[in-house]
């Protein structure tokens, strides 16, 4: 059987996100594979709040929302 399951390592020790269905005493073999943290899940309203601090342009952007509908519809010109 393989179990794939989060854990820490504190103070010597690695302490595991979630149980997982073992019995008392069993002897596993242990792979460690260290990664990044994951970022905690945020909250709608935690998202909005982050996204309404955002600048809607910079002023060095070679595009702007003005140059849109210039860029996709140029001017019809019949020859």
């Amino acid at each position: 059987m393989a179990i794939t399951v989060e854990a820490v390592y504190e103070q010597g020790v690695l302490r595991l996100s979630q149980p997982i269905p073992l019995a008392e005493g069993t002897h596993v073999e242990v792979t460690v594979i260290e990664t990044e943290a994951k970022p905690k899940n945020k909250t709608p309203g935690e998202i909005l709040a982050e996204i309404a601090t955002m600048p809607l342009e910079v002023s060095n952007d070679e595009f702007s929302g003005r140059d849109h509908d210039r860029i996709l519809y140029p001017p019809y010109s019949a020859t």
